[in-house]
């Protein structure tokens, strides 16, 4: 009996698939506790890089309007002015003088503060890469540790 060509297209793909999983089962790999316990470290490393980010994107918007309202107060003409600045929950008025400095003060501690979080970022990311490189080694294509873009 002749095949047509769809039927041999069909026989192909199930052999290729066959020897897939063929293939697939022969490069199965034990995964031992330490390996669990690895493949744990770079889900909560990932997980707490992706929160130390958002963190300091949220600190940049706030450097960013410390430094809008730094170049707001520049444009007053008059010193005597009393600028409110929040302080908790509350806003005090101080002289344009006082005021800038605050801000100064401000900013320096958000970029201290940003510039901490960008250091931990870098260490996890070490991490993370260190971690990539023992466990690619181990399970090959089996594994999957790139993030996803959504």
């Amino acid at each position: 009996m002749r095949k047509l060509p769809v039927e041999k297209g069909v026989d192909s793909l199930i052999h290729n698939m066959a020897a897939t999983m063929k293939k697939a089962a022969a490069e199965d790999v034990n995964v031992t506790f330490e390996d669990q316990q690895k493949i744990n470290k770079f889900a909560r490393n990932t997980s707490r890089i992706t929160e130390l980010k958002e963190e300091i994107d949220d600190k940049k918007k706030q450097l960013q309007n410390l430094q809008d309202a730094c170049d707001d107060i520049l444009v007053l003409d008059d010193d005597s002015l009393l600028i409110p600045y929040q302080i908790g929950d509350v806003f005090i008025s101080h002289p344009q003088v006082e005021t800038e400095e605050m801000l100064e003060e401000a900013k320096k501690n958000l970029q201290e503060e940003i510039g901490t979080w960008e250091a931990q970022v870098e260490s996890i990311q070490k991490v993370l890469s260190d971690l990539k490189v023992q466990l690619y080694a181990k399970f090959g294509n089996n594994i999957n540790l790139e993030a996803d873009d959504n």
